[in-house]
């Protein structure tokens, strides 16, 4: 099944769900329109078939004592791809790292971390990043504001 497989229901289904992901059965029947059995079947196909990808709580970094959060622009060694099997697995495993993409421009990776402070960023930056196997360059972008985070995918629901 794909994307544009799912019909209006399915939208409504995902849509609440990302919105409330701790709803019930029933509340997400009531949402989505239809009767509980129905709505449990439907749910568990989107499950089944991979839409839903997981379930997880959104904690409160700062709440937790993770004060700082930066952006992490990576640039790597030119003519060294034998590294970036290992620089990738080496990166999945660090707690510090929330996000990691491999981007097009002047960098090849962006990091998205948390730290406790600057002092903690700058050890991490400067101990762990910058020692990881085929790093050439590192840029760190420290966020001031948080202006808008989400997981919500936008969905065309009827």
């Amino acid at each position: 099944m794909h994307a544009f497989d799912l019909d209006r229901i399915d939208c409504r289904i995902l849509s609440h769900l990302q919105a409330h992901g701790r709803a019930s059965n029933l509340e997400l029947a009531e949402a989505a329109g239809l009767s509980p059995a129905q709505c449990h079947r439907r749910h568990r196909r989107l499950e089944e078939l991979g839409f839903i990808a997981d379930y997880h709580a959104r904690l409160d970094a700062r709440r937790l004592g993770l004060t700082v959060v930066a952006f992490i622009h990576i640039g790597m060694e030119k003519g060294h791809l034998r590294d970036l099997p290992s620089f990738q697995r080496l990166v999945a495993d660090l707690p510090q790292v929330l996000e990691c993409y491999s981007v097009t421009g002047d960098f090849d990776y962006v990091l998205k971390v948390v730290a406790q402070d600057l002092k903690a960023l700058s050890t991490f930056l400067m101990e762990t990043l910058m020692r990881l196997p085929g790093v050439n360059s590192v840029r760190s972008s420290v966020c001031l504001d948080e202006i808008k985070c989400t997981a919500t995918l936008p969905l065309a629901a009827g």
